[in-house]
């Protein structure tokens, strides 16, 4: 398998990549200037969450309402109109005086622009990366969001307290500038993809639903994805946790830590994996991601508590091998709709685990919540593995019809900049 210099080499990719690891860091920025800045105003903190928790919340209905735009449009075309569209919004957001129900109203505009932009970069990523450097090249994308997402936290609420949040908001503004040049400039023009029916959002939604649904392949993918709604309630509930280990704040940042950084090094160890043995493993460390969190249940202490977290994110890079197989296992003109969808349903998991788990903790101990959202979790990933081991793409050893489609139509097709 080519190696990270391969990677580098490809002018497409490092576009992809820096614009990606600029707006991820930019969005961190936003988040700790939107909540200080609601705070400030308020003094609530029930507001100042709820501001917070509008910036996850659109992805829900944008997903499945706006990832179709993807595969409706230029790929290149759509993720430049959203970066421009968000770094207008973060400039209206950072106009002084703005009513608080219009801040939350820009927030959520911004968070519907980000669904078609990800849905986009998703189905183009295969044709940028048309062959075996496709997994590697999510791998890296995973890794370094990760990454980037931890440092623009922190980044964010130094500049925050240094410029204050209408200046961060700014910033923000202006890594989705820069992430709209970058795409405009470097990547190649390539057409909308082509479909044999008149495109419409209601025919792209319900056949994305058909064929998501319909597939078995793509059913168990999607459920082993959605399997992170039970090992997140680790990550969900760190700071309870680390309390109640008497750990404190440092305690915080070490599981959220070890998540990060367990999850970083599983994907890269599983990106350069024969593909025959990554799919072998891929339901079996969906189980693992949740089992290790069982012996939370004995109170173990914080060093113990981190490690199991770190192998529970490590695990988790099962996520790179389900991601890569359901991209190429979706027709080339259905892709965004279809990544939009499974994003959704993975969110909505998510979204549910954490919050069961909120309201558990109000009658039993964190460390036995964390244990039996693992111990659910194992039932979930088995039952998402059976449906896996029953579909014939476990024991598929070669590209899919798909796949073959998408590396020939990229041959035939790489269009070179206009003008």
């Amino acid at each position: 398998m080519p190696g990270y210099r391969a990677l580098a080499s490809d002018r497409e990719f490092r576009a992809l990549f820096t614009a990606h690891v600029v707006s991820v860091a930019g969005d961190q920025f936003a988040r700790v200037a939107l909540t200080v800045h609601v705070y400030d105003r308020t003094a609530s903190a029930g507001l100042t969450a709820l501001a917070y928790a509008l910036t996850f919340l659109p992805d829900l209905i944008g997903g499945p309402l706006l990832s179709g735009l993807a595969d409706r449009f230029e790929r290149k075309q759509v993720m430049v109109a959203a970066d421009l569209v968000r770094a207008a919004l973060l400039l209206l957001m950072a106009v002084p005086g703005l009513p608080l129900w219009a801040l939350a109203a820009v927030v959520v505009l911004v968070q519907f622009a980000g669904a078609p932009h990800g849905a986009a970069r998703a189905a183009l990523l295969p044709h940028v990366l048309p062959d075996e450097r496709y997994p590697l090249g999510q791998a890296v994308m995973g890794t370094v969001t990760q990454a980037a997402q931890v440092a623009g936290f922190i980044a964010g609420g130094a500049l925050v307290a240094w410029f204050g949040p209408a200046l961060v908001l700014v910033a923000d503004a202006v890594t989705f500038g820069v992430s709209a040049f970058l795409l405009g400039v470097f990547l190649l023009d390539r057409p909308a993809p082509q479909r044999t029916h008149k495109r419409a959002w209601p025919t792209d939604l319900v056949g994305g639903t058909k064929l998501v649904w319909g597939d078995q392949r793509l059913r168990a993918l999607v459920a082993l994805a959605c399997v992170s709604g039970f090992y997140i309630v680790g990550e969900a509930l760190a700071v309870p946790y680390a309390a109640h280990l008497g750990a404190g704040p440092a305690g915080v940042g070490m599981i959220f830590g070890a998540y990060a950084a367990g999850a970083a090094a599983g994907m890269l160890v599983v990106a350069h994996l024969p593909e025959r043995l990554q799919l072998r493993l891929m339901p079996w460390l969906a189980i693992a991601a949740c089992a290790v969190l069982v012996p939370a249940a004995l109170r173990p202490g914080l060093v113990v508590s981190v490690g199991m977290f770190a192998l529970s994110g490590a695990a988790s890079a099962y996520h790179l091998v389900a991601n890569t197989r359901f991209v190429r296992a979706v027709p080339d003109e259905s892709r965004g709709q279809a990544f939009g969808l499974a994003v959704t349903a993975l969110r909505v998991s998510q979204g549910v685990g954490v919050a069961l788990a909120g309201v558990a903790t109000e009658t039993i101990t964190v460390h036995r919540v964390v244990a039996a959202a693992g111990a659910l979790g194992v039932l979930a990933a088995g039952g998402a593995a059976i449906l896996w081991w029953l579909s014939d793409a476990s024991r598929s050893d070669g590209p899919s019809q798909s796949d073959a489609a998408s590396r020939s139509g990229e041959r035939d097709g790489r269009w070179r900049k206009r003008g």
